[in-house]
Parts: C-alpha cells; sequence; structure tokens
C-alpha cells in the first residue's frame, strides 16, 4: 500500500488557522488594538509593506498575513 495522509487538507487548515491566529494576535499587541478592524489605514498600509516587502515569499507567515489583509480590504470595500 503506497503512503497516503487521509485528510491532509484538515490539518493544512488547523496549521493556516493557527498561522492566522498568531498573526491577528501579535498585530494587535505591536499596535495596541483590541481588534484588528480597530487599525488605521496607515497602520494597514504598514502591515501590507511588511508582507509584500519584508516578508519572504514563501514564507509560512504569508497565509496569516494574506488572511489579515484580506478580510480588513474586505470590510474597507463594505464600509465604502
Amino acid at each position: 500500500m503506497p503512503f497516503m495522509w487521509n485528510r491532509i487538507h484538515k490539518t493544512e487548515e488547523n496549521f493556516i488557522r493557527e498561522i492566522s491566529d498568531r498573526v491577528f494576535s501579535y498585530v494587535c499587541e505591536f499596535y495596541q488594538v483590541e481588534d484588528v478592524m480597530d487599525l488605521s489605514q496607515d497602520q494597514i498600509e504598514e502591515i501590507i509593506d511588511f508582507r509584500d516587502n519584508h516578508l519572504h515569499e514563501y514564507s509560512v507567515m504569508q497565509a496569516g498575513f494574506s488572511d489579515l489583509i484580506s478580510m480588513l480590504e474586505s470590510n474597507i470595500n463594505n464600509i465604502t
């Protein structure tokens, strides 16, 4: 029987969730806000700059920062 990992996508989802949770927590702690939705536009731009220009493109943290930025951009689009 060849090697296989049943439901590997669930394991991957758990890792991505953990990474996202840590990114969200760190960002809130760094900017001293209760919720990421409390970030200013300047702070959001700093986070985008960090992801795009300082974080290696293959970093596992990319998933968490991309989740955060997508959520923030979605919220901004829903407001306007």
